[in-house]
């Protein structure tokens, strides 16, 4: 079963949930709600007027009946969310700044989130990252016990499935963001049913080279060990180490992990962002993300040359993001 349709069996079978897209002036968004809304799976919200919504959608034939429409821009109960916002955004800020920011539909969406009037959002078709991570900083805030956000892309080619991670926030982390960032892909990898056998990757393989490098990686995989003893990990250790029994029972002949690493967290963004394109394209792997990790709420990202398929599936892995939290 792939990826996606592991998470739409979830989907089918959890709790309904709510699903924002503030882009609701995007064909290729309207299409994916559209056929959301047709599958029965969520229930979508767009952002806009609704007329000219209607307008785009009928020149496609698309039918977004039933479909939530709000129009942001004269939202009758801005006032109370103006003054939620000042509090959720834990800043001194007046309530007409507050209004102001809630003309910004990136801003309203993530509101709609942390007030509880939606289960999560998924922007960027038309936004850039950051149009769509800060106001998910500001106002949703990092899950409890983590302090920091990071990107993971699931790896799949036929039954294999693995999580690479960071490869998409953080670029130079220190050993207890590299924890936070492991605990966070293990919870991903449970969302795809993959038992997680963490590797904390390196150039080195238990002490094989030194630096700072080195100790950084050997650092967060004791802290991670320490804090989170009944999820396998080991680290420091190389890419073979890590994936190949031949080569782990060589360099790594004492691990419980070594040789079935599944999840594979990486010393920095560079290196992380390389391997995930690498073997996309030369493997032949799809790549699914990025996947934010650690907000309070699902909060996802859009590539702006994303399909409406891309648009689908980003909104059922969001609302299994939601599923999973609330077990």
């Amino acid at each position: 079963m792939s990826v996606f349709d592991l998470l739409k069996t979830k989907v089918k079978n959890g709790k309904k949930t709510k699903i924002v897209f503030p882009e609701g002036y995007d064909q290729r968004i309207l299409t994916a709600v559209a056929n959301l809304n047709n599958d029965g799976l969520i229930e979508p919200v767009v952002l806009g007027k609704p007329a000219k919504i209607q307008a785009i959608a009928s020149k496609s034939n698309l039918n977004l009946s039933n479909v939530t429409v709000i129009d942001f821009e004269h939202y009758s109960k801005i006032e109370q969310m103006a003054k939620q916002f000042i509090v959720a955004r834990r800043k001194d800020i007046s309530l007409e700044d507050a209004k102001d920011k809630l003309k910004t539909a990136n801003y309203f969406g993530t509101m709609l989130v942390q007030m509880g009037q939606a289960d999560g959002m998924v922007s960027g078709a038309a936004h850039s990252t950051a149009a769509t991570v800060l106001p998910a900083l500001q106002l949703i805030h990092t899950a409890k016990g983590m302090h920091r956000v990071s990107g993971s892309f699931i790896m799949e080619r036929g039954k294999e499935k693995y999580v690479f991670a960071d490869c998409a926030i953080n670029i130079d982390p220190d050993a207890a963001t590299l924890t936070e960032i492991a605990y966070q892909s293990a919870q991903t990898a449970k969302m795809i049913d993959i038992d997680p056998k963490i590797a904390f990757l390196s150039f080195s393989t238990k002490g094989s080279a030194k630096g700072d490098m080195v100790d950084k990686v050997a650092q967060a995989t004791k802290l991670f060990q320490e804090q989170y003893p009944k999820i396998p990990a080991d680290g420091e250790l190389q890419f073979d180490a890590a994936f190949v029994p031949s080569v782990s029972k060589s360099k790594a002949p004492n691990s419980k992990i070594a040789g079935q690493a599944n999840v594979f967290i990486f010393p920095e963004l560079q290196s992380g962002n390389i391997a995930y394109k690498m073997v996309q394209r030369l493997a032949n792997f799809t790549a699914v993300g990025p996947i934010l990790q650690g907000l309070a709420a699902p909060i996802n990202d859009l590539s702006r040359g994303a399909t409406s398929q891309d648009v689908y599936d980003m909104a059922i892995l969001t609302a299994a993001q939601s599923i999973v939290r609330d077990d």
